[in-house]
């Protein structure tokens, strides 16, 4: 099996890409490791820095940018900035595995971009708005503000689908999570 590749996972939020990716992670003869986004944003209760996120602050994350540390990198809201550390896919690579992104698409595509035919990257589109609308209102974490704002970014997002290499559709999720298992491993033979 050849080492080095790139599985890039995006998606409006609410469609599953998490979901499917810590199934992949779960599967060991795929060789997967998850790069681990870096945030300019408050740590979370229930997050660990290095785990969930490498959690910056917004002057530190403007120098890091400053010096090319980043693959790909957004800022999001005002002084709310996400990437991918270079770092990250060396520190992957040398563990013999492959990297494996749950990233926005906007990042997703950067990546893809740069990497080329040594990454596959998996569109995960919700069967329709309304449903995505209704998995984001299920995890009661959003206001109705919030939960606005995701939509329409989510609406804006889906025109990018046909940019990414396959568009997998996430309507049944045990169907979803064979799917992307039979994309993945092909793409790594």
């Amino acid at each position: 099996m050849q080492q080095g590749k790139l599985i890039i996972f995006s998606a409006p939020s609410g469609s599953g890409k998490t979901t499917l990716v810590h199934h992949l992670l779960s599967i060991p003869e795929l060789e997967l490791s998850f790069s681990v986004s870096a945030a300019s944003r408050a740590k979370r209760a229930n997050e660990t820095d290095g785990v969930d996120y490498h959690f910056l602050s917004p002057a530190e994350f403007r120098s890091r940018i400053a010096n090319d540390d980043f693959l790909e990198w957004e800022e999001v809201y005002p002084d709310q900035f996400y990437g991918t550390l270079r770092s990250e896919v060396g520190r992957i690579h040398s563990e013999g595995k492959h990297v494996i992104f749950d990233v926005d698409v906007v990042g997703g595509l950067n990546i893809k971009e740069r990497f080329g035919e040594r990454a596959l990257a998996v569109f995960v589109q919700p069967p329709s708005v309304q449903e995505l609308e209704q998995r984001l209102r299920g995890r009661s974490s959003e206001s109705e503000e919030s939960l606005g704002r995701r939509v329409g970014k989510a609406r804006k997002e889906l025109a990018f689908a046909n940019r990414f290499d396959v568009t997998l559709i996430n309507d049944d999720l045990e169907t979803a999570k064979e799917e992307a298992y039979g994309l993945v491993s092909n793409f790594l033979q």
